[in-house]
């Protein structure tokens, strides 16, 4: 059978009952949500409650910066011990995973790894899988050296393929009285359900033969594109390249970091909806950001912003194919000449309004792009700004449920 990028990994799980109530304290959201809502994040401690849990190898980004992180990055190295010893291993395995978002729909998903050789995070990328926004190189640094002293990664990245007749990751549905069921549960605060089941045996070789002729179709072009977790996946693959400097080519070729485990989604499934992602400034004089505003817009784009005296469409400066770009361009140079402005990215138009109306706030609605032009735009582009788009708002983000180990097992 021809190599593909996608490969069976050794899964890491928790050695629960398929559909155990544990599973709900076990898995939680993607570190980077809900980054100006601390209250998300001390209910989710609440409903951990001391069980074992993703969260406690995790560093939700809510946390960077503050008085807590040093203790925070202490306990998750002891957790990558204690906790990982408890996980049950699934050799050579792939997950078939099903998605219940909050709204009802149901999103298909393959958990696999990829070969970070197929991958480069620069924006020149022509490699087979390519990012789709644009890399902040000064984020990778501090999460190599988190990665650096990991022995398990649990991933939160999602790769998108671009599979319109649905031949790949759909026909597994058919076939899940074939599986053995994994894990079927509620996840916590409203995120929905999931649904996962072990891909072996004659499914599995089924599978691998559809990604075959996807990566064959695709060969020339992009095969996949980084929908969530770009700066995840950009760090693993410079810790990859670490590896390869310390240890030679030969032997990195054979160590586990060059893989990275993911889930892959079709960019046409059903359920799979793109939401722009919004920006709020906080610590500002939204007076002044938006006199800035008027005095550089060009009228060839549109945004509309929104604080605690009211709401106005504005005008964008241009010099970016998308709105979102113009005003990025434009955060950017106002952050940088105002010391202590900061820029975060919102996910939800409900949670921009209410944070909005804070002292010092301001926040701005843009469009993202459609989930239609994504491969056609990386294409044509290299990646899009950084924080264009979201697969879905924050509670369908992915949540941390299998995990692979990153390090050589003892002996080995």
């Amino acid at each position: 059978m021809q190599k593909t990028i996608v490969t069976p990994a050794d899964i890491l799980l928790p050695p629960y009952p398929s559909e155990s109530e544990d599973w709900t304290r076990w898995a939680v959201i993607a570190c980077d949500q809900f980054t100006s809502e601390p209250e998300y994040w001390r209910e989710a401690e609440e409903t951990v409650d001391g069980a074992l849990s993703a969260l406690g190898l995790i560093l939700p980004e809510v946390y960077l910066g503050t008085a807590s992180q040093r203790v925070r990055e202490d306990a998750i190295r002891e957790n990558m011990h204690t906790i990982c010893e408890k996980l049950r291993l699934f050799s050579d395995s792939m997950v078939y995973l099903e998605r219940t978002l909050p709204d009802g729909k149901v999103r298909r998903g393959i958990v696999g790894k990829i070969d970070l050789e197929a991958y480069d995070y620069t924006a020149a990328s022509r490699s087979a899988i390519r990012p789709t926004e644009e890399t902040v190189v000064d984020r990778i640094p501090p999460r190599v050296a988190v990665r650096r002293q990991a022995t398990v990664e649990l991933p939160h990245v999602m790769l998108l393929m671009d599979d319109p007749e649905n031949l790949v990751i759909a026909p597994l549905g058919e076939k899940k009285e074939q599986m053995e069921p994994l894990y079927q549960f509620s996840l916590m605060q409203g995120g929905g359900r999931a649904a996962g089941y072990l891909v072996k045996g004659d499914v599995q070789a089924q599978l691998l033969s559809a990604f075959a002729d996807y990566e064959t179709r695709r060969q020339d072009g992009v095969v996949y594109a980084v929908g969530d977790g770009n700066h995840s996946l950009a760090s693993a693959a410079a810790y990859y390249q670490e590896i390869k400097s310390a240890l030679g080519e030969d032997a990195a070729k054979v160590h586990p970091a060059r893989y990275a485990l993911v889930e892959i989604v079709n960019l046409h499934d059903s359920a799979l909806e793109f939401e722009p992602i919004y920006r709020l400034l906080k610590n500002c004089d939204p007076a002044d950001v938006l006199a800035a505003l008027d005095a550089r817009s060009a009228g060839e784009g549109y945004a509309t912003a929104v604080w605690a005296q009211g709401e106005r469409r504005m005008a964008l400066p241009g010099g970016h194919a998308l709105d979102v770009g113009c005003l990025q361009n434009f955060i950017d140079e106002y952050v940088k000449a105002h010391p202590g402005v900061i820029c975060d990215y919102i996910h939800g138009e409900e949670s921009l309004r209410t944070l909005s109306v804070g002292d010092g706030c301001l926040g701005f609605f843009c469009a993202g792009v459609d989930k239609e032009s994504l491969f056609p735009y990386v294409t044509a582009n290299g990646p899009l700004p950084r924080k264009t788009f979201s697969m879905g708002e924050a509670k369908s983000k992915r949540y941390y449920l299998e995990g692979r180990r990153i390090v050589p097992q003892i002996g080995n």
